[in-house]
């Protein structure tokens, strides 16, 4: 892509006010983008993500709008006409969520995917569009292998983890919303020729991460850890997931962007990969590590549909996007937790 090399770029971040938007948006303004936040703030600690971007940036280059993607297709539609990138971030997050109000849930994450696409097709600039979407797409995987092993899960017949070829398998209001997007963001780019990149991420942790019980998890533990509240694990704590840290993330997409000409059209599965995997367990014992104290817990049931191990298979997106993971596991938690306990401020009252 060698023509966004040389001359200003210009990206917008739809749900750019959130976690991963926040890190993406402060990574790329380092590297002399302008950005283009969207977001209708109703994320918890979004306004604080604004208020810390525009410390650290200048007017000039970092411009925020207050909308929805949804709501405000029009204003989303004359943004996306003056942008190189488009980076979908926005959306539902929360399985819970989506069980509770499923039209909610398809209005956010497809309806306001199919605003997005709409309005990349109309633009005269052909920009690129990544798309973050989610392991979740693969639903509950109840037909792999999986047997229990000291310390955590283990795929019996599958060592790298999941890959893109794996059968996608909906599951959840949030897992049917997601996964149509995904769908549809790839469709786009064989039916109309758009740019388009399909991220399937696994968890995404790192600072700015104003994590909850149901999305979030590593954050939402280290927070809990710090401000001594009580934390329930499900199930038996043993869970195994491939983790990423968010400044890895943002590194994928930049090589998604400069590798656009052969990346067009294609998925990846993002995550952490074989080689950075946490059980809730380990968590637990990195993030009490770090602060000083063992951390109290008490366990409930499973919870339907949690998988015993998710690891992502990354040797793809690490061959043609000639990425791959620098923060492994120990480094990244420990960043997190230094980073809940020297902002307990923002904490107190959420």
């Amino acid at each position: 892509m060698k023509n966004l090399r040389v001359q200003r770029r210009k990206m917008i971040i739809t749900g750019g006010a959130g976690f991963i938007g926040s890190n993406a948006a402060d990574f790329f303004l380092t590297k002399g983008w302008r950005i283009v936040i969207f977001d209708n703030l109703a994320r918890n600690g979004s306004r604080e993500n604004i208020r810390w971007l525009r410390s650290r940036h200048k007017a000039t280059q970092l411009h925020f709008v207050h909308a929805d993607v949804v709501a405000d297709s029009e204003v989303l539609r004359r943004v996306i006409d003056t942008s190189d990138v488009v980076l979908h971030l926005a959306g539902q997050v929360a399985v819970t969520t989506s069980v509770q109000d499923p039209q909610f849930d398809f209005e956010q994450n497809t309806v306001g995917t199919i605003n997005i696409l709409e309005a990349v097709r109309s633009s005269s600039k052909n920009p690129v569009l990544i798309y973050a979407s989610t392991n979740k797409v693969y639903g509950g995987m109840e037909t792999v292998g999986v047997r229990r092993v000291v310390g955590g899960y283990k795929y019996i017949n599958l060592p790298y983890g999941i890959s893109e070829k794996f059968p996608l398998d909906f599951h959840s209001p949030y897992g049917c919303s997601k996964g149509a997007a995904d769908q549809y963001v790839r469709d786009y780019a064989r039916i109309y020729g758009l740019r388009t990149v399909v991220f399937r991420q696994s968890c995404i942790y790192g600072p700015r991460q104003f994590g909850i019980e149901d999305q979030g998890w590593i954050a939402w533990f280290a927070i809990a850890a710090t401000m001594n509240r009580p934390i329930t694990v499900y199930g038996d704590g043993y869970q195994i997931r491939d983790v990423l840290h968010v400044h890895d993330l943002c590194r994928a997409y930049e090589k998604v962007i400069l590798h656009i000409d052969d990346a067009a059209g294609g998925i990846f599965n993002i995550g952490g990969g074989r080689s950075n995997t946490l059980s809730l367990h380990k968590t637990l014992k990195l993030i009490g590590d770090v602060i000083g104290r063992d951390i109290p817990v008490r366990y409930s049931d499973w919870r339907p549909g949690d998988q015993r191990i998710y690891v992502s298979d990354i040797r793809y997106a690490t061959k043609m996007l000639r990425w791959y993971p620098r923060i492994d596991v120990e480094k990244g938690v420990t960043l997190l937790v230094k980073w809940v306990v020297g902002n307990r401020q923002l904490f107190r009252d959420r």
